[in-house]
């Protein structure tokens, strides 16, 4: 483990020079790693796992996602099965459902955690949350977690690319002696460019306040309110989908990624320069009680039980699906539709 300075805060880092891919296979030589559900990050460090050389396993129930694990190659009966068979075979299991129904299928896993194996999670919502999610784990068990930093696509996709995506860990519970070496083993196992320490509690509460925030939420509310501005002002559709959205996404992020904010400020005209600058305190100070109020709302579990309640509903995929449906309709997001389809590699 390295110790990085980041901006003058010493942090715990590990990376795969330090923890390379052949000493987390030796690590995990006689564990069998059990992925339980095949949604969102399932299919992704599942498919990295085999691919690195490691002994993994499927657990889904039967269904379309279930069709999806055959179609990338899981064999039923083999590597493909049931969710309560997977656990059984499993020494490492990773409980990679969603939120809600990791609610639902506790009762149906907790049987099979016993001594000595260990509980995998990519988000700290379920143990930070546990008086209202009711997953409270045996003692005689590690809990430990990977949590990578974007979604389980971008982790394949990395990955096939042969960079890495990267992710925070954590222990919450090391029961075996073996917590540490069996976290990065698996977080190096998944994909993870280096890895950085956490807690389950830090985990979720920055998680939260992030998609909520500048990596979904707040980020739509100011490019919508925006947008609106320039149409109420007369702008055309495409003049304002480019200047709002397509602008920032193909020209100044890539910047922004490669360098640091002063390198993309550094590459802009002087007049851009200067308007950055002078505006981004006023943003600042518009925002920043936004933040307070949301950071708030999840450290005090207002928005762990929105999530519980909401996502229980009979009727849930159904209400998801109308509001995405009216934003993927709204003026801005069609007006986008129109353009990507402009871009040179489109044509």
């Amino acid at each position: 483990m390295a110790q990085m300075n980041f901006g003058g805060v010493i942090e715990n880092v590990v990376t795969r020079e330090e923890f390379p891919l052949e000493k987390a296979r030796e690590v995990l030589k006689n564990e069998t790693i059990a992925v339980i559900g095949y949604g969102v990050q399932g299919p992704g460090q599942s498919l990295n796992l085999r691919d690195n050389g490691f002994n993994v396993i499927v657990g889904q129930r039967k269904g379309k996602t279930w069709d999806k694990a055959v179609a990338d190659g899981w064999v039923p009966g083999e590597t493909l099965f049931e969710i309560e068979e997977a656990c059984q075979r499993a020494t490492i299991i990773q409980y990679l459902l969603s939120d809600a129904a990791q609610i639902e299928v506790w009762p149906r896993i907790k049987p099979y955690l016993t001594a000595g194996k260990a509980l995998y999670f990519s988000h700290g919502f379920a143990i930070t949350y546990k008086e209202r999610t009711h997953i409270i784990p045996p003692k005689d068990i590690d809990v430990i977690m990977i949590a990578p930093k974007g979604s389980g696509t971008s982790l394949r996709r990395m990955f096939l690319q042969g960079r890495g995506l990267n992710s925070s860990y954590a222990i919450y519970q090391d029961a075996t002696g073996k917590a540490f070496d069996r976290t990065i083993a698996l977080g190096i196992g998944v994909g993870s460019g280096y890895l950085f320490e956490t807690t389950f509690k830090k985990e979720v509460y920055s998680d939260l306040t992030g998609e909520r925030g500048t990596l979904m939420g707040a980020i739509q509310g100011l490019l919508l309110a925006q947008y609106e501005t320039l149409r109420e002002h007369g702008h055309e559709p495409s003049e304002a989908f480019n200047e709002t959205v397509e602008e920032l996404t193909q020209s100044l992020m890539p910047l922004f990624a490669e360098k640091g904010m002063d390198w993309m400020y550094a590459n802009c005209s002087t007049t851009a320069q200067r308007g950055a600058l002078d505006w981004m305190g006023p943003f600042h100070d518009a925002v920043k009680p936004v933040f307070e109020k949301l950071y708030h709302e999840v450290e005090v579990g207002n928005e762990a039980q929105r999530s519980i309640d909401t996502n229980s509903q009979p009727d849930y995929r159904e209400k998801l699906n109308e509001e995405l449906r009216q934003l993927r309709e709204s003026e801005m997001w069609r007006a986008g539709a129109v353009v990507r389809t402009l871009r040179p590699e489109n044509n």
